[in-house]
């Protein structure tokens, strides 16, 4: 049963702890699951401490406010669209700004591949806040996790609150190496989806957006693990897919529309990225 008592309009749920014991030997809840979770709304003088770390990862999604946080030896300010996240045993405290107590959404997460998650987030003890862009969607996703382990805390609650806590783990990770609106990254992703049927140069493009580059190749690399050139060669053979697919136009005609001049030469790097040649990608679904 949720918990009302605390701060006002606050919500919290802890999972029974044979109820966590039980859903961690069972499949995909061993994997990942929230062992405790809850909403704290301008939650002045909120202040917790654990010399010793938790069990759990927890994630902290501060929507509004003011916070702050000592883990390991470091003290971090945690403002709005922004999030904590302590791995487990990692010793910790965490409270409100005195001003401007923080609004929280908060998770605690066990299972098996929560540490990998975790890391891929490239949080440590040192660097543990993390921006959290799409507030919104964060938000909606522990609300979801919030609401249905408020109802019970069965197996399938415990399994739909481990695929959302998925998602918001995901979706933070993905903001964060993701560009936003006027980045130069975004600016050059942009100029180059508009320019699938002709060749750039990454020297011409990083002076467009203003970053040198080599800069703008490490930015593409980290979002997308390849280089500039990579990248624009990947969206015109997403584009030549979408031809294949949804038009009668000849592999000359598609090969010219995506800023190849030589369709022997545009086969050749089609067959590279799909394992098959423009025709049989064509034929496929007939076989």
């Amino acid at each position: 049963m949720p918990i009302q008592e605390g701060f006002r309009g606050q919500r919290l749920v802890v999972v029974p702890r044979p109820s966590v014991a039980e859903a961690l030997r069972r499949p995909v809840t061993r994997r990942l699951m929230v062992t405790d979770t809850g909403y704290y709304p301008r939650a002045a003088d909120h202040r917790m401490q654990r010399p010793r770390g938790t069990d759990e990862a927890v994630v902290i999604v501060c929507a509004s406010g003011m916070g702050w946080a000592r883990v390991g030896s470091g003290l971090h300010r945690i403002g709005a669209w922004q999030a904590l996240v302590i791995p487990r045993g990692v010793p910790h405290e965490y409270g409100a700004d005195a001003r401007d107590p923080w609004t929280i959404w908060w998770a605690h997460l066990a299972g098996t591949d929560v540490p990998e998650l975790v890391e891929s987030m490239e949080v440590t003890a040192a660097r543990p806040v993390v921006p959290v862009r799409a507030i919104e969607r964060a938000v909606a996703l522990l609300d979801e996790i919030v609401s249905g382990l408020e109802r019970d805390q069965s197996p399938v609650r415990l399994l739909g609150a481990s695929g959302a806590a998925w998602k918001l783990l995901t979706q933070i990770n993905v903001d964060r190496v993701l560009p936003g609106p006027g980045d130069p990254l975004q600016r050059a992703m942009n100029y180059l989806a508009e320019r699938l049927d002709g060749k750039v140069r990454v020297a011409e493009l990083a002076r467009l957006v203003g970053v040198s580059p080599s800069h703008l190749s490490t930015l593409f690399r980290r979002a997308t693990g390849g280089g500039v050139l990579a990248h624009h060669t990947a969206l015109r053979m997403a584009r030549a897919r979408q031809l294949l697919d949804a038009t009668e136009a000849t592999i000359t005609e598609i090969a010219f529309d995506v800023g190849y001049d030589d369709a022997f030469y545009f086969s050749r790097v089609f067959r590279r990225h799909h394992g098959m040649s423009p025709s049989d990608f064509r034929h496929r679904d007939s076989r």
